[in-house]
């Protein structure tokens, strides 16, 4: 049970990070997608919706294998092609590493595609929203186009996000299991080994109780925040 447990730890220490990093990099991303997908250039306008319609019309999981692979069959196309005209080996082992990553690293940059999407189109709802009578009132009292959305846009948006927030990052919490895709050993990729290895369904409701207590943690985090922000109200 104690060696069941650590293999279990370990998976979830993967889990934890390709969570986080995607968070890290997601949130902020989203930010200038929404203001893509908000302005008024049309070229633009209809690049973010492109990105946009991929991210969300296709499964995360295929964007995995998509991001992984097409490195690798882009070198052996280029390579194949066109190595007769340039036929120096140094050369194509820079494009080889160039376009080479490893798994996990290729399970991040889908994720936060994946996610930027979403948290962008959570922005939009939320900056639409506001009634634009209070930008008007901002440029009468002298505020700036950055300083009104920073200062007085922004934090009632923050309030009115939160919990499509919180959704799409209890879902990412059980999102993390797709990594198994491409063979990173995150939680249920270490529960689906050890169950088995064992011959036992156990690891797999211990994972059930990992992410059950990730998600906890994630909606505890959310209602605190919540109530931080109740003076919007």
């Amino acid at each position: 049970m104690l060696q069941m447990i650590g293999f279990m730890l370990k998976g979830a220490w993967i889990s934890l990070q390709v969570f986080f990093l995607t968070l890290l990099f997601s949130i902020p991303l989203a930010l200038p997608v929404t203001f893509g997908r908000m302005s008024r250039n049309l070229p633009v306008r209809s690049i973010i919706g492109f990105y946009l319609l991929v991210m969300r019309g296709t499964p995360l999981i295929l964007q995995i294998i998509f991001i992984y692979f097409t490195p690798k069959y882009l070198y052996a196309f280029l390579h194949n092609n066109f190595s007769a005209a340039v036929g120096s080996e140094g050369f194509w082992n820079g494009i080889r590493v160039m376009l080479s990553y490893n798994r996990f690293t290729a399970v991040i940059i889908a994720f936060v595609l994946n996610y930027a999407a979403y948290f962008a189109e959570i922005y939009r709802g939320g900056i639409e929203s506001i009634p634009g009578g209070q930008y008007e009132a901002a440029k009468v009292l002298g505020f700036t186009r950055s300083g009104t959305f920073f200062r007085i846009i922004m934090p009632q948006v923050v309030k009115r996000i939160l919990p499509a927030s919180g959704n799409e990052v209890i879902t990412l919490v059980k999102d993390t299991a797709l990594a198994q895709v491409i063979g990173v050993a995150e939680l249920f990729h270490a529960a689906q080994n050890a169950a088995a290895r064992e011959f036992s369904t156990m690891p797999i409701f211990m994972a059930g109780l990992f992410y059950l207590i990730m998600n906890w943690v994630v909606t505890m985090v959310f209602s605190r925040v919540e109530k931080k922000l109740s003076y919007y109200s």
